[in-house]
């Protein structure tokens, strides 16, 4: 394998046991005395840890060195399927002044898989519209939603804006929050007093070609 090969294995095996273990970046970060900018290098595959850094994360999550060097795709999608789906709500029109997921937001239910760890009533769905986040997030896709009112910077938050829910990068600036898209062509969106928001969750995974 690459040494390219080589990074993306590590960084999809650390985002995995962080995930399973609804662990976030900075928190492993903060717990293991790792800088976050080094941390977040390992996760874009940019870099490849230390054999102690591998050491102490293993440690950390439990597991052994080589589960997080070894190439274990094909375990996971075969662990995936394995497993019974959730039925998730997938949000359509947003009343204004209801639960996000009351029953006349929702469109339909969908299956989701491997979202044990995270209680029944905090996942929803949302069909991203429009190409504010392309390339990173095509049009038409489905979202996972975690519901929570606040998300880390360079997370990917649902925010609602005058009843519409959009998808968007998050960063903090003193109080002021910066929703950005992944598209250039796409100016920043300011949350303040005169421009209010609120964050209804942060992305946990997004699908395309869902019938």
């Amino acid at each position: 394998m690459s040494d390219l090969g080589n990074k993306k294995v590590m960084s999809d095996n650390i985002q995995y046991y962080l995930n399973k273990n609804g662990i976030t970046r900075k928190k492993l970060s903060a717990d293991l005395d790792i800088s976050y900018s080094t941390l977040s290098s390992w996760l874009q595959a940019d870099s490849y840890p230390r054999i102690d850094k591998i050491e102490m994360m293993a440690n950390y999550f439990g597991v052994s060195k080589a589960d997080l060097v070894e190439n274990h795709e094909k375990e996971i999608v075969t662990n995936y399927f394995s497993k019974k789906p959730r039925m998730i709500p997938l949000i359509g029109t947003i009343a204004m002044g209801v639960p996000i997921t009351a029953e006349q937001n929702i469109e339909k239910y969908i299956p989701e898989y491997m979202m044990d760890k995270y209680a029944d009533d905090t996942l929803f769905a949302l069909r991203c519209k429009g190409d504010s986040m392309y390339p990173l997030i095509p049009n038409g896709a489905i979202a996972t939603i975690k519901q929570q009112p606040d998300v880390e910077d360079g997370e990917i938050a649902a925010v609602l804006i005058n009843g519409e829910a959009t998808l968007k990068k998050i960063l903090h600036v003193g109080k002021t929050v910066v929703l950005r898209p992944a598209n250039p062509e796409y100016k920043d969106i300011i949350l303040d007093k005169d421009h209010p928001g609120t964050i209804l969750g942060k992305m946990i995974k997004y699908e395309v070609n869902f019938d």
